[in-house]
């Protein structure tokens, strides 16, 4: 395999554009990408000719605007090139206003009441910053795929790109105002960059189809731990099983041919756990291809007789999954401003780039927590194998040192270098990866970005790529103040160092995120500490939020609102969704299975007393299956009950937090409840009378 001449042949990319669209065409479509202007009609007429001809000449029959609606799928409404001709044939067209712009019935995507049901119109509009691609469905028909923005016929966003573009305009201002009162005049424009590593389980398709939990829930609801989990590390980093080579092999083709730069995949550390990462690249762009990488790997492995297991927590016991979200901001030139300089002034920017990120954290890490919330990562998150619930910044020790040394007015060197004086304070050149990384930390500088690991990974990166693009602007905004009105730079980037440190230093922490000790010091510093999606999701409505993205208009009050509403009947419903999967079970599969065994124990009995008179161990096996038979039933009785209670709370907006609550507080509850009993049982009926696949036989069968 070449991977040189199958890379992006599935999309219509720049190398595409430069051999088929006309120079002037193809300079004017670069001048609007570079200087985020409006495309020309006449330039979109050229252009859509172009991208259909090329499309047609590799199969393609229909085009879709291509959006991701806040269900955090992605969405498609397929329409074909014909136009019939006055001779009754057809011929194919796409006009540059079609490529523009799409208008799909919307009325069954969540709004949040930005508008009602019966208005069905929304607006798809084309994201030409993001190219457009083919894909090639299980019947061999090819679709042009035209990424797009979604939002109302008022023009409020429905979808998570929207917000996307709106926060990189916003960070790109208050980035470029920054760097030019640096001194960095040269700079025409900043892009904040993203790569998305993805965790992912596999599992076997026969097994999986076995397991109603895994089909409606996305994760198991019921399970006895195997007798091997992942204490022996030996997952970790191993040897790739050829099964799951071959499905690797044919991801990364499939990728490579959508342009997605995978480069890295590996065992995790679970068992059947695996990860693939990618080159990062902007933001929207990155938002997109990682929409893709979800959607491939599930095709994909359908093709290898496996099922791709996407939720946070597929499996008691055991690890789950994330995804790995590395930020940063580059210039048009070329420079990356978390990367450490070689000169004094370049090393001023890179720590004042530093301090803007301390800033934007601490002052807002319940926002950033709550980008990373839903009900899977409730599983995770908190636990001895992922971050912890509370924000915090790793810095690693030499770099906190230095920061710590200026806010102290002391003099500071690097460990690795000599000093170097700018201004009146001593700043050292700051070597790249000068401290080992932190794999306890939320949100953690590796050198040359930063790694926000607490990421869902099911989500969209949309959401936490804008909020990071969102709460950095604001910090750039008021650094980018000071710096203009400064009448000595040097004295006023060492004032600002101060400053944020000794405001916001707080959110430093380079120990063990999940030591319980760290949480009665995060307590200790302010910092906040949301235990569950709900308490996350609140933000949402609070005056700070709001004015935020308000400010750098990024999302309106009431798109705020809707985000809110929708997010948490989410969560509720998703809920009740395993809820109802537990209760099924539990009266088709598990309660019928035990009473087999209990009346062939019984049977058991009968012949034993007959004969030997004596049947003590199945005596004492039946009452223990029973009593735990028994238990199970009441609390599937109390399931029903809470389920119902919370089910029967009014779907509208003002009880929507109501119901989730109750779903989280007596219906989460009650399910735990029901599995302990169930998994006990697990553990005592023979492997033949079991309904379901066990751990053991999901995890060890690849």
């Amino acid at each position: 395999m070449d991977v040189t001449k199958i890379f992006g042949l599935n999309v219509f990319n720049d190398e595409t554009m430069r051999k088929r669209l006309p120079r002037d065409t193809y300079k004017l479509f670069k001048q609007a990408i570079d200087n985020n202007a409006s495309l020309p009609s006449r330039v979109a007429d050229v252009v859509a000719n172009a991208m259909k001809d090329w499309a047609i000449e590799k199969g393609a029959t229909h085009y879709t605007h291509w959006f991701q609606p806040l269900t955090g799928s992605t969405a498609e409404k397929h329409d074909s090139f014909i136009a019939p001709t006055e001779q009754g044939g057809v011929v194919m067209e796409f006009s540059g206003k079609q490529l523009i712009k799409g208008e799909p019935d919307a009325s069954s995507l969540p709004s949040g009441g930005l508008r009602a049901t019966f208005e069905a119109r929304g607006y798809t509009a084309w994201d030409y910053t993001s190219p457009a691609f083919l894909k090639e469905d299980g019947a061999g028909d090819v679709t042009l795929c035209i990424p797009t923005a979604f939002c109302s016929y008022t023009g409020k966003a429905l979808d998570k790109k929207t917000s996307v573009l709106r926060s990189m305009k916003a960070v790109s201002k208050e980035a470029l105002r920054f760097l030019h009162a640096m001194e960095y005049k040269a700079v025409k424009k900043v892009t904040s960059t993203v790569g998305a590593e993805q965790e992912y389980f596999l599992i076997d398709k026969e097994m999986y189809k076995k397991r109603l939990d895994l089909i409606v829930a996305g994760r198991t609801l019921f399970g006895a731990p195997a007798p091997k989990g992942q204490e022996m590390k030996d997952h970790y980093f191993g040897q790739i099983k050829d099964r799951i080579a071959h499905y690797m092999k044919d991801l990364d083709k499939e990728l490579w041919k959508l342009g997605i730069a995978a480069t890295t995949k590996h065992n995790e550390v679970a068992p059947s756990q695996f990860e693939m990462a990618p080159i990062y690249t902007t933001t929207n762009i990155a938002a997109d291809q990682n929409q893709l990488v979800m959607e491939i790997m599930d095709k994909v492995a359908i093709r290898h007789g496996l099922v791709c297991l996407l939720h946070e927590k597929p499996y008691t016991g055991i690890n789950g999954s994330g995804k790995h979200l590395n930020w940063s901001l580059s210039t048009d030139n070329g420079m990356n401003l978390l990367e450490p300089g070689k000169t004094p002034h370049e090393n001023a920017q890179f720590l004042l780039m530093i301090c803007a990120l301390i800033m934007a954290v601490d002052r807002h890490s319940d926002i950033l927590r709550r980008s990373a919330a839903n009900s899977g990562n409730d599983h995770r998150l908190g636990a001895n194998e992922a971050p912890p619930a509370i924000i915090s910044i790793f810095m690693g020790d030499e770099l906190t040192r230095i920061l710590e040394s200026i806010a102290q007015g002391k003099k500071t060197t690097s460990k690795s270098f000599k000093s170097i004086q700018v201004g009146v304070d001593t700043l050292p050149p700051l070597p790249k990866d000068n401290s080992d990384r932190n794999r306890t930390s939320p949100f953690a500088f590796t050198g040359n970005k930063f790694e926000f690991r607490m990421v869902p990974s099911s989500n969209s990166i949309s959401g936490p790529s804008t909020v990071l693009n969102t709460i950095v602007a604001e910090a750039l905004d008021e650094i980018a103040t000071r710096l203009e009105k400064a009448t000595d730079i040097h004295k006023e980037t060492a004032a600002i160092i101060r400053d944020i440190m000794k405001e916001h230093g707080r959110i430093i922490f380079n120990g063990n995120n999940y030591s319980d000790d760290w949480v009665k010091e995060a307590e200790k510093r302010g910092l906040p500490h949301f235990r569950s999606t709900i308490e996350a999701f609140k933000t949402f409505n609070e005056k700070k939020s709001i004015d935020l993205f308000e400010k750098y208009k990024v999302l309106s009050k009431e798109e705020m609102h809707a985000r809110f509403d929708i997010y948490v009947d989410l969560y509720s419903m998703q809920i009740n969704v395993e809820a109802k999967a537990s209760l099924d079970m539990v009266k088709s599969l598990y309660i019928p299975a035990v009473i087999q065994f209990t009346k062939e124990l019984a049977e058991t009995i009968n012949q034993l007393e007959e004969v030997k008179g004596s049947s003590v161990v199945q005596k004492g096996l039946l009452a223990k299956v029973s009593t735990l038979l028994e238990s199970a039933y009441g609390k599937t009785e109390k399931l029903e009950v809470e389920l119902e209670k919370a089910f029967n709370i009014p779907h509208d907006v003002s009880h929507g937090f109501k119901r989730a609550t109750e779903f989280r507080d007596k219906v989460f509850v009650a399910m735990n409840d029901l599995r302990e009993d169930i998994d006990k049982l697990e553990a005592i009926i023979p492997r033949k009378l079991w309904p379901v696949p066990t751990y053991a036989d999901i995890l060890f069968s690849l």
